[in-house]
């Protein structure tokens, strides 16, 4: 009898005691992502540079998977063979959009991720991705949709994944070609004005892309448009949230003028132009 009370005792604790999922995670809290081909030392090397705590929640990332969302669009040889990328995604204040900073990636620019992860769904997080080795970063949008996922309970529907990637490969290959700060933002005022406007056909599309590319100075090749209007056709299928993507756009935008205005941004446009003042006048003393 006492036997049983104990187990029935038990049985009522554990059940009483709250178990924290994922889905309860809070502002400030973190979950990492671990490339499944890194060895301890690198995983632990990772981790302190994260400044993780001890008990973060780790999601392990497979090369398989990385095949699987980037087959498509990237030749193998740049996904590679094994799983190193590793992220680390910081719950943010509700309301305070997304931010990315990147480390030992070489391909994909901050800002191409953020495009990429707002066309996913993923809001409100900060974002620290890095290897132990400089690689094109393809990879890391994987685990970071992975995470995010589990995170907030909430599963992305396996075409929108698909088109975040494409979205990411794209951006980096227009960015091969007209440079990746170009890219990245053409795709943003792409993406803004498809969500303002929602363009019925190919033609209206096609004049949005142009426009965009008229009002940051790019000149776009016929092929590198029709890829474009390709990319946001499939964008226009799925069941996407504009009204979120156009939210998040906003708040990307928000970020970066806050930044220039603060005493911070401030500082750095006073060291860019102080470099200009010395250029300037070294050039003169040059010529003088």
């Amino acid at each position: 009898m006492m036997k049983k009370l104990l187990i029935l005792l038990t049985a009522v604790c554990l059940f009483l005691i709250p178990v924290r999922s994922f889905a309860d995670m809070a502002e400030g809290d973190m979950i990492v992502t671990l490339g499944e081909n890194l060895t301890e030392t690198q995983k632990n090397q990772l981790l302190e540079e994260m400044g993780a705590p001890k008990d973060v929640q780790i999601v392990t990332v497979s090369n398989q998977e990385e095949h699987q969302y980037l087959g498509k669009y990237v030749s193998k040889s740049l996904i590679g063979t094994k799983a190193i990328s590793s992220s680390a995604i910081t719950i943010a204040p509700s309301g305070s959009g997304i931010k990315v900073k990147t480390k030992n990636i070489n391909w994909v620019t901050d800002e191409m991720y953020v495009n990429a992860l707002i066309t996913a769904g993923v809001k409100d997080a900060d974002i620290y991705i890095t290897a132990p080795i400089s690689v094109s970063g393809t990879a890391a949008l994987t685990g970071i949709i992975k995470a995010y996922e589990i995170s907030a309970d909430k599963t992305i529907p396996e075409e929108v994944k698909q088109a975040a990637n494409q979205e990411m490969v794209e951006t980096a290959k227009l960015g091969d070609a007209i440079g990746a700060e170009n890219a990245a933002a053409l795709i943003a005022k792409i993406k803004e004005e498809v969500a303002k406007n929602q363009p019925k056909n190919d033609q209206e599309l096609r004049a949005i892309i142009e426009q965009a590319a008229k009002e940051l100075n790019v000149t776009l090749t016929e092929d590198q448009i029709q890829r474009l209007i390709d990319l946001f056709n499939k964008l226009k299928s799925l069941n996407i949230d504009w009204n979120q993507v156009s939210d998040q756009l906003n708040k990307a935008k928000d970020r970066i003028s806050k930044f220039l205005q603060s005493e911070e941004g401030q500082g750095f446009l006073e060291k860019v132009k102080q470099f200009f003042i010395w250029l300037i006048d070294t050039i003169k003393a040059l010529f003088s």
